[in-house]
């Protein structure tokens, strides 16, 4: 299996042979408590690094999703239109966001230990 990355924006992204899957951290999930609702982009649309590419709203606050790599969205999980709690309960399986032909060298992403660093110093 292809090594998970992180953002400090609280993104995870597995890349495999061109195609990443992006979902939000466990870490980010019990930040923001029960999830209510995504706003994802459909099927076609671009995402560039660091850009908005949708909202997550849980019952304490709404957060915008920032994209970890450019390319072009070409799968979106369905399934959190009718169950978003997904994410809350798997966010790393069941819970991720989209499927991204990614374009270009990813740049800026974070290992595992880096993240969890710059989470706690968050904290």
């Amino acid at each position: 299996m292809a090594e998970r990355k992180y953002t400090a924006t609280h993104e995870w992204i597995v890349i495999d042979g061109g195609r990443a899957t992006i979902g939000i951290t466990d870490f980010a999930q019990a930040q923001l408590g029960d999830v209510v609702f995504l706003e994802l982009p459909k099927t076609g649309a671009k995402v560039a690094p660091g850009e908005a590419f949708g909202v997550i709203e849980s019952v304490k606050a709404a957060s915008d999703l920032y994209a970890p790599v450019a390319g072009s969205v070409v799968e979106v999980n369905e399934r959190l239109v009718q169950n978003p709690e997904l994410v809350n309960k798997d966010p790393y399986g069941e819970g991720w966001l989209l499927k991204v032909e990614v374009e270009g060298e990813p740049q800026g992403l974070l290992t595992e230990a880096e993240y969890k660093a710059d989470a706690k110093a968050e904290h």
